[in-house]
């Protein structure tokens, strides 16, 4: 299954990721893929606001994953982009948060591809015409 459609603004995006995240479940691991600006965390912040999660939701980028509490579900955010090897996981416990109870966002997926459970959602996000335009496609695995 896949789905497509366009954001015009930072918080279209957001409500595009709280839209998504009414199908998410416990379980659920979602690959965000894309450029630098494209969306990725706006578009996580929609879903930690979908999930009923108040806190704020910032990128992950220096600690690599955060942990986000107080919703239906515990929401665990990762950000890959600094990782040197995919191995690196392991330090973090990857699979007990992937095969746990809370739905894995995961930003800058394609750098640990191998990594990734097979039965995920990829969400991938590029800049459209304008500057303030993204193009999301959602693709069910």
């Amino acid at each position: 299954m896949m789905e497509q459609f366009t954001t015009n603004s930072e918080e279209e995006t957001i409500r595009a990721g709280v839209e998504f995240s009414r199908q998410l479940v416990p379980g659920s691991v979602v690959a965000l893929e894309g450029d630098l600006g494209t969306g990725k965390t706006h578009f996580t912040k929609g879903i930690s606001r979908g999930l009923g999660i108040t806190e704020n939701v910032a990128s992950p980028t220096f600690t690599i994953v955060n942990d986000h509490r107080g919703g239906r579900c515990p929401l665990y955010h990762f950000d890959c982009y600094r990782l040197r090897t995919p191995a690196e996981l392991d330090e973090l416990g990857f699979d007990e948060y992937i095969y746990g109870n809370g739905v894995c966002v995961i930003e800058w997926a394609e750098l640990i591809e191998s990594r990734l459970p097979e039965h995920r959602i990829n969400v991938r996000l590029t800049l459209g015409k304008n500057e303030t335009e993204r193009t999301i496609v959602i693709t069910q695995l």
